[in-house]
C-alpha cells in the first residue's frame, strides 16, 4: 500500500461521511487523473430515488463531463467499498485503468469477492486492482451506519 493510495482513500472517506450524514449508505468514490481529482461522489440512491445513483456511477458521470469524453483511460478510481456488478461494469466500460478500494463487499462485490468483472479476461478491458486500502476505516463507517439504522 502506498501513501498516495491512502491519501486519496482518506478523501473518499470524507466524502462517504457526507453520505452518512444524509442517511445514504456511506460509500464514496473519487477519480484521479494526472494526480488531480477529476470527480468526487457519494451514494445518492435514496436522495435521488435512483437505483443507479451509486458513488462510482456518479463519479464516472462527473469525470466524463469534466473531460468531455467517455474514455477515462489513465485514471484511477478510489472507492471505499468494493464495487457491485453494475458499478464494476461501468468501470470497465469507462476504461479506467486502476481500481483501489477499501473493504470487500461480501454480499455484492464484483472486483474479486463474489465476481471479478474488472479482471475478467473475456472482457475487452481489465484493470489493475489494489484492495484493503484503509480497510478498517472503510469497514467501520459502514458498520456504524447500519448500527444507527437498526436503532
Amino acid at each position: 500500500m502506498n501513501n498516495k493510495d491512502e491519501y486519496y482513500m482518506k478523501i473518499a472517506l470524507e466524502e462517504a461521511e457526507k453520505a452518512f450524514q444524509k442517511g445514504e449508505v456511506p460509500i464514496a468514490a473519487i477519480i484521479v487523473k494526472n494526480d488531480q481529482i477529476i470527480a468526487k461522489a457519494h451514494n445518492l440512491k435514496e436522495s435521488l430515488q435512483d437505483p443507479t445513483a451509486h458513488a462510482e456511477v456518479l463519479a464516472i458521470r462527473q469525470a466524463t463531463t469534466s473531460l468531455g469524453g467517455w474514455r477515462l483511460s489513465g485514471s484511477s478510481l478510489y472507492v471505499t467499498i468494493e464495487p457491485c456488478p453494475m458499478c464494476a461494469g461501468a468501470i470497465v466500460q469507462a476504461r479506467i485503468d486502476n481500481l483501489v478500494y477499501g473493504a470487500n463487499d461480501l454480499k455484492a462485490g464484483a472486483a474479486g469477492t463474489l465476481f471479478n468483472i474488472v479482471s475478467d479476461e473475456r472482457l475487452n478491458h481489465r484493470l489493475e486492482v489494489n484492495t484493503g486500502v484503509l480497510e478498517k476505516e472503510c469497514s467501520q463507517i459502514m458498520k456504524e451506519f447500519f448500527k444507527k439504522l437498526r436503532e
